[in-house]
């Protein structure tokens, strides 16, 4: 067997041959693997004594006695148990990485609103330095709702690791590439991927192509899963094989490191003397994942009409009300549209989830200008939203002939709890003052008599 070592300085497991070296296919898979031979024990979890001294933990991301389709846990064979990697804890300050409730009494939330991309800069920002928190929603002490970021990366992280045990992220990137070196094995992550790192998962991200910009969710609520197909049946949509979990990856090195944890809100550092990615051989299925959006299979109306925006939903984060998510992710990509007799893009609605959107990259058919790369838009709960006047009047007007929305993508993160803006969203992000104007020039086309015009 042949160990491969990386640039970061991990040992990987060996890989497959195949399109995705280094990943291991499925999502909610469960999942073996091992850095070194015979480092994974067979036929137990907790022998008296693991191959290599290393030490059984089990990290567990649901309670013992959820139900056996819900339970996710992960066995890891580490060098040291998780317990060395954590000393006296001190408070550390992360001011623009925001947490719910955050309620800004002079920023208003009540609206609907939109920012271009927001600048990079010169300043050093780190994965955990770069967070600027948009919007948060719920609370995180009662694990439910969630918050919106965008992250600016320029540097990274050396020698410092992170968790959350407060939240899965789930990670959008815009421009730029990233690595996300973690206890359970190496991501890489650039444009039209997203990844999804599980609560509690300790890592390191790495600048590989920068500066790198992009968006984040983090629930605070259960697990993303995928939505159920219904009638649709068992194929389309995100498929579970396009998911991918990293192969076992490790590093054994003895220097000062640092971990920041946060928790509940507030973050707080400790000082260890060694890097703490020291997990040899894993098996289990909680475990982070990444999945490329272009194996996004749309499904949409063939005759008339449009379905609802929900038909287009990659992950869902479930509630207690059957139907009604905390969290649903959902992708707006290339697409043909054939509805005959129909207005094809979203029309105007008002509804009771709250919807924020970011364009990864090209031009988003409800809003023709305006709505940029790098940009965000929120439409709160039951606040009225929908195509601007150009974009009506073209949809209404078209030569409606197969057409294909090509080179674009846009993605909403939709909650069903309102989303509050924070200080910096209200104040420090390029805010288009004049987005609610873009309806002003719609136009009165009553006058009483039958016929459109």
């Amino acid at each position: 067997m042949t160990i491969q070592s990386l640039p970061s300085g991990m040992v990987q497991a060996p890989s497959a041959p195949g399109p995705h070296a280094g990943y291991m296919p499925g999502f909610g898979n469960d999942f073996e693997t091992e850095a070194l031979p015979d480092a994974l024990p067979q036929g137990m979890n907790s022998p008296q004594k693991c191959n290599y001294g290393l030490y059984g933990e089990q990290l567990s991301g649901t309670a013992f006695t959820a139900p056996s389709h819900q339970n996710e846990r992960t066995w890891c064979y580490r060098i040291r148990p998780s317990v060395k990697h954590s000393h006296r804890y001190h408070k550390v300050d992360f001011p623009y990485w925001k947490s719910a409730p955050c309620i800004v009494d002079d920023v208003t939330s009540l609206g609907q609103y939109r920012w271009d991309p927001v600048p990079h800069t010169d300043s050093a920002l780190t994965w955990v330095s770069g967070m600027r928190t948009m919007t948060t929603a719920g609370d995180v002490n009662t694990q439910i709702g969630m918050a919106s970021h965008i992250y600016l990366v320029t540097q990274s992280m050396v020698d410092s690791y992170f968790f959350s045990a407060d939240s899965e992220l789930l990670i959008v990137p815009q421009e730029g590439k990233l690595r996300f070196c973690t206890e359970l094995g190496i991501i890489d992550l650039e444009p039209k991927e997203i990844a999804i790192i599980p609560r509690g998962l300790l890592y390191r991200v790495e600048v590989l192509d920068g500066p790198c910009r992009g968006f984040v969710c983090e629930n605070y609520g259960q697990k993303f899963e995928l939505p159920g197909r219904g009638p649709i049946g068992a194929n389309c949509m995100a498929n579970p094989r396009d998911f991918k979990a990293p192969v076992a990856a490790f590093e054994d090195r003895e220097v000062p490191s640092t971990v920041t944890v946060k928790w509940c809100g507030q973050f707080h550092e400790t000082q260890i003397d060694q890097s703490p990615l020291d997990v040899v051989a894993w098996h289990g299925n909680y475990a982070p994942l990444k999945y490329d959006l272009r194996t996004y299979c749309p499904v949409g109306a063939v005759l008339f009409d449009h379905p609802d925006p929900s038909i287009f939903t990659v992950l869902t984060a479930p509630s207690g009300v059957p139907g009604t998510a905390n969290i649903d992710f959902v992708l707006f990509r290339e697409r043909w549209m054939v509805a005959e007799a129909t207005f094809r893009p979203p029309w105007y609605h008002k509804n009771i989830m709250s919807e924020l959107m970011g364009n990864i990259y090209g031009q988003y058919d409800a809003k023709p200008q305006g709505f940029v790369p790098g940009g965000i838009s929120l439409h709160n709960m039951m606040l009225p939203h929908g195509p601007d006047q150009e974009a009506f009047e073209k949809a209404s007007n078209a030569n409606l002939g197969p057409d294909k929305l090509d080179r674009t993508m846009s993605f909403m993160f939709e909650t069903r709890f309102p989303q509050h803006l924070t200080e910096f969203a209200g104040r420090e992000a390029p805010l288009q003052d004049d987005y609610i104007d873009c309806w002003t020039s719609i136009e009165k086309k009553f006058d009483g008599t039958p016929g459109a015009k």
